[in-house]
């Protein structure tokens, strides 16, 4: 008698690679799955931070990146002039207290809104004057490398390349 076998001869082979190449992918993904979780429950939690945007606190960001000595010259000018700096940001600061409030305002004004943003433009532009100027002043006292460094000062720049 002839047994009759609902596979041919080689396809036994063929599902039995199938069977493993699929476990094996299945393998895989859990194994990713589980190193996710596994990575985002033992992530270190950090605060977010705050970037302190006073006169003061932008001045001692420039003088943390410079040599010691020059530090000292701008922190000694910041000090010179802080009080005209803090009330001329303290003056930005309630200008743009008064755009916040034309907005909330009922019924709304437009022209309000203008003149209230016209200030801001002028306060804000007389607080980065008095603050670069601070700036520009330490800089004629300090070395060169520390206006080396000063000239290095900001935010890392990105090419068109790098930014896509």
């Amino acid at each position: 008698m002839i047994t009759a076998s609902p596979t041919l001869p080689g396809e036994a082979q063929g599902s039995r690679w199938f069977v493993l190449a699929s476990l094996a992918l299945n393998l895989f993904f859990i194994g990713t799955a589980g190193a996710l979780v596994v990575r985002h429950y033992t992530a270190p939690v950090t605060a977010p931070t705050t970037i302190d945007r006073s006169a003061a606190g932008r001045i001692e960001r420039i003088a943390t990146t410079l040599p010691s000595a020059d530090a000292e010259i701008m922190r000694d000018e910041y000090r010179a002039k802080a009080a005209t700096l803090d009330a001329a940001r303290s003056e930005f600061e309630n200008v743009v207290d008064d755009i916040r409030q034309t907005f909330r305002a009922e019924p709304y004004n437009l022209e309000a809104t203008r003149a209230a943003t016209a200030s801001a433009r002028v306060a804000r532009q007389r607080f980065e004057e008095l603050l670069q100027g601070v700036i520009a002043s330490s800089a004629a006292k300090m070395s060169r490398a520390g206006r080396l460094k000063l000239s290095e000062f900001g935010p890392p720049r990105t090419t068109p390349a790098t930014n896509r």
